[in-house]
């Protein structure tokens, strides 16, 4: 007879993943990706805000508004071009957080 099978486990939603680039890396515990469930790029401001403050503040201002000199993309497009902060998210999509480089 076969081992009884208990109660069905939900299945896990699958999770996107941030790209967090070198520079930034200090402030998620070191980590290249963290994977999240998020249904919106906004959502996934609102997880880094809990679980990385200190990555969430150099996204964005004390307002929560993406600071001027970090872009954010979703696969290879850059939010501008979607629909901003409401941008919809989908199992397997991709978030890379790209901070503006300058210098002379």
């Amino acid at each position: 007879m076969p081992p009884r099978l208990g109660p069905a486990q939900p299945v896990a939603r699958a999770a996107i993943i941030v790209h967090v680039p070198m520079t930034l890396r200090a402030h998620c515990g070191g980590a290249p990706e963290l994977p999240l469930s998020a249904t919106s790029l906004r959502a996934v401001l609102e997880e880094l805000e809990q679980r990385h403050p200190a990555l969430h503040r150099i996204i964005c201002d004390e307002t929560g508004t993406v600071r001027r000199h970090v872009n954010l993309f979703v696969n290879t497009n850059h939010m501008r071009d979607r629909n901003g902060l409401d941008t919809p998210l989908a199992p397997g999509d991709v978030v890379t957080i790209l901070p503006a480089v300058s210098g002379g």
